[in-house]
């Protein structure tokens, strides 16, 4: 009964078979291979336009590097306050920026909204040598609570963006999961939304380390190739790494791990309402649950063996927790969870 994260679980088989299938033979070194020229044009028919790719390892790289690609040290990077940029990832924007400043905003659902972004960017005055320079808005999908933002949410904040310079970045460690409930193509998720750099993650939902960044427009990519050798995620046997994304794109392998990933939420949810004193903080829009659950049920449960995080204090006898669910979450673990929880 692990819900601690969809970290916890392992890779698809098919992309460790893929890595074995690869490891025969000799290919070009530092992503001069086939397999990494064949994943470009691979994300290229996805997501219906020309897009360059560069391949890293973990999603704080991802993140980081093209953040600091689009802000410059003096910059400013607009986020929520509970983005993983912002919470998880140890300094890792302001680092490889060499400064550039994240703001972190507060939301409902952990979103953003035109309103508050307006309103934050009314203190930048632009051009002051006194102030650093507002540069990106960074959203993520689906967001540290689950949720997810529509594509005229997406819309309207790239459309605030642009009226002010800003260029924006999706953190998409869960892309797909928000993508498969959206029921849209990845390009009306994305840039034709007005998202014009993408961290498309694949390690949460069955790769074994392998993210991509995704840049829809070329003149944004600037320096980035020497920012991700700089940072060490240029890897010399890359065909390692664009296998992975390979295998994970093939037949739609990550659209189908998603969604079954989500169904397990959506099974979780369900069951959680029939449990006494458990109460949904947000809808379940993605694989996290957020619950609301008391104190005494929550003992029982890892008394019992289940792993999950407690998401903040305890308060009047109640905890929220998180629950996420992976494509590899065994469906008996969600049961047991549940027959447990009430009792």
């Amino acid at each position: 009964m692990n819900f601690a994260s969809d970290n916890a679980y392992g890779a698809m088989p098919e992309i460790l078979a893929r890595l074995a299938q690869v490891n025969d033979g000799a290919a070009a070194s530092y992503g001069e291979d086939e397999i990494t020229a064949r994943l470009t044009r691979r994300f290229a028919e996805i997501f219906e336009h020309e897009v360059c790719v560069y391949p890293v390892v973990t999603g704080t790289a991802a993140n980081a590097l093209s953040l600091a690609t689009l802000a410059p040290p003096y910059g400013a990077v607009l986020c929520h306050a509970e983005s993983h940029i912002a919470c998880d990832e140890c300094g890792a924007p302001e680092f490889f920026s060499h400064g550039a400043r994240l703001v972190t905003l507060d939301g409902a659902d952990a979103k953003l909204t035109p309103p508050t972004v307006e309103r934050a960017l009314s203190r930048f005055e632009k051009g002051s040598v006194h102030q650093q320079q507002a540069a990106a808005l960074s959203i993520t999908q689906a967001t540290e609570r689950g949720t997810i933002y529509t594509h005229n949410e997406i819309g309207a904040l790239s459309e605030t963006a642009r009226r002010h310079g800003l260029k924006l970045h999706m953190d998409g460690a869960r892309f797909a999961n928000a993508l498969v409930t959206l029921g849209l193509s990845p390009a009306d998720a994305s840039w034709r939304a007005g998202v014009d750099v993408l961290s498309f993650g694949a390690s949460k939902n069955g790769a074994l380390a392998a993210e991509a960044v995704i840049f829809f427009n070329k003149a944004d990519v600037a320096d980035f190739a020497f920012r991700r050798k700089r940072a060490g995620h240029l890897l010399s046997k890359m065909r390692f790494l664009s296998a992975q994304l390979d295998a994970y794109l093939e037949d739609d392998r990550w659209l189908g791990a998603a969604r079954q990933a989500n169904g397990l939420a959506q099974k979780m949810a369900d069951g959680i309402a029939a449990v006494p004193g458990a109460e949904l903080a947000h809808a379940v829009e993605a694989n996290a649950l957020f619950v609301h659950l008391p104190d005494s049920t929550i003992a029982r449960l890892r008394g019992a063996g289940a792993e999950f995080h407690d998401w903040t204090p305890s308060q009047n006898g109640k905890t929220l927790i998180r629950l996420v669910l992976s494509f590899a979450t065994p469906p008996e673990a969600v049961d047991r969870f549940l027959a447990l929880a009430r009792g």
